[in-house]
């Protein structure tokens, strides 16, 4: 049996950077779902295909080149698609709201589920996204909902895009953070919400240490 830990929540509650580090801690690997779907909106846009193209979605779902590297004490992923390096991209806005309308589509889901549950290997899996705990790896012995009040969490995303160098204002990113998190609880095909048996950890006054302290708690237990 290979153990996997679910993480899941809606965007600006630390999923990434805990599960980098919590995967960097156990020496698994590790799979940041939200990361194939930008990098696939991205190859979308470069190819100019249009979201009502079903067909040539799933072509190019089926011939993704995508690739994950994550360096030793490091807390972020780095993404090349067609060996090119797409990490700041994949962070932008209009990415994740491609993303976004593009995770809506049912077909599509099911394509990028098998690539997704692919990264399983030995020794462990550490899966951040959305539906990791509620579909991709529902038999996962382990399972956490993160979640933060949505001011904090467009604060910390007005951070992390100005870290990268992307000009934003406060108002703009929580607008974009509410409307994601409508879409991403509303849509027909998995929907954002904590599966039945997941611990959750509202991070909105808490550190990443602190959020670690407690997944860490969960997978010795």
């Amino acid at each position: 049996m290979i153990p996997v830990l679910t993480l899941d929540g809606p965007s600006g509650v630390g999923k990434g950077t805990v599960a980098s580090i919590i995967a960097q801690t156990l020496d698994w690997h590790l799979l940041d779902s939200g990361a194939i779907y930008r990098a696939f909106a991205i190859a979308v846009r470069n190819r100019n295909i249009k979201i009502n193209d079903i067909d040539g979605l799933l072509r190019l779902a089926g011939e993704l080149d995508l690739r994950f590297e994550l360096a030793p004490n490091q807390q972020s992923l780095k993404v090349y698609l067609d060996n090119v390096e797409v990490s700041t991209e994949l962070r932008t806005e209009k990415t994740a709201e491609l993303a976004s309308r593009l995770a809506m589509i049912g077909r599509l889901r099911k394509s990028l589920l098998i690539k997704q549950q692919k990264f399983k290997r030995p020794p462990g899996l550490v899966a951040d996204g959305r539906d990791m705990g509620t579909v991709v790896f529902s038999d996962a012995p382990f399972k956490v909902f993160l979640t933060a009040g949505v001011e904090e969490r467009a604060k910390r995303r007005l951070k992390q895009l100005q870290e990268t160098g992307i000009a934003g204002n406060i108002s703009h990113t929580l607008a974009e953070v509410q409307k994601r998190d409508e879409r991403d609880a509303s849509r027909q095909h998995s929907p954002l919400r904590p599966a039945k048996d997941a611990l959750v950890i509202d991070t909105t006054n808490l550190s990443i240490n602190e959020v670690i302290i407690k997944v860490m708690a969960l997978v010795k237990a």
